[in-house]
């Protein structure tokens, strides 16, 4: 299984945007060791989220990598004006672009990281070809494009799978998942070799975000070192 540590990523679409310096900031305080921001365009999903002012505006105050999660028809556009916001890495999915080879080459042309991303109903699989040069392989757990829904559990064999698969042929890379992750679902896609997990009202609305934080980690103690990139 992959060996990295457990990060977390809290879900900025979960905060309170009436007050998101200070939500920020709580997080950031109780141990979080990325954001992850949510762009939705409307088309390739339903709903529309946030652009670039609010990506400059929480780069402006938080020095945490912003992790930033493109649903969206045409990610190649964006990633110009994503690196010039302050985005640290974006991931794209597999559903928009099945080679994605030359978007990811953008990216790194433009110091950006790159992951990927398959939804519930992609075959798990698809990831293979890919992955190994991929800075993060995201397993989404719900279908993208709606906060609080519930946690699918057949992610948790999507997982394995993919670890297994990662661990075959000697690759370390990250994976996340989101979608649905609590203290209580946590623990089953940590131990399937997920080493990213993104949560957004776990966290945001916990009476204790440092307890939450340490609760999906599995553990009480510091988070873990900050991987380079």
């Amino acid at each position: 299984m992959n060996e990295l540590p457990v990060r977390v990523a809290p879900s900025l679409l979960a905060a309170d945007f009436t007050r998101l310096g200070d939500e920020i900031r709580r997080v950031a305080d109780a141990g979080a060791d990325l954001l992850h921001l949510d762009v939705m365009d409307g088309h390739f999903v339903p709903n529309i989220s946030f652009g670039m002012p609010v990506i400059a505006s929480v780069r402006r105050i938080t020095s945490l990598p912003l992790d930033t999660h493109l649903m969206v028809e045409q990610p190649s556009r964006l990633l110009p004006a994503l690196r010039d916001a302050g985005a640290d890495s974006v991931t794209i999915h597999l559903e928009v672009h099945p080679d994605p080879g030359e978007v990811m080459a953008q990216c790194r042309d433009l110091g950006l990281g790159c992951g990927l991303v398959v939804n519930p109903s992609t075959p798990i699989d698809r990831f293979f070809p890919f992955v190994a040069t991929a800075d993060l392989a995201l397993v989404m757990s719900v279908e993208p494009g709606f906060g609080g829904q519930s946690f699918q559990p057949e992610a948790v064999g999507r997982i394995r799978a993919l670890a297994d698969r990662l661990a075959r042929c000697g690759w370390r890379v990250p994976i996340q998942v989101d979608g649905g992750i609590n203290p209580q679902t946590a623990p089953a896609v940590r131990a399937a070799g997920a080493t990213v997990l993104v949560a957004g009202s776990a966290i945001f609305r916990a009476p204790d975000a440092a307890a939450a934080i340490r609760a999906l980690r599995g553990c009480t103690g510091a988070r873990p070192p900050v991987l380079p990139g």
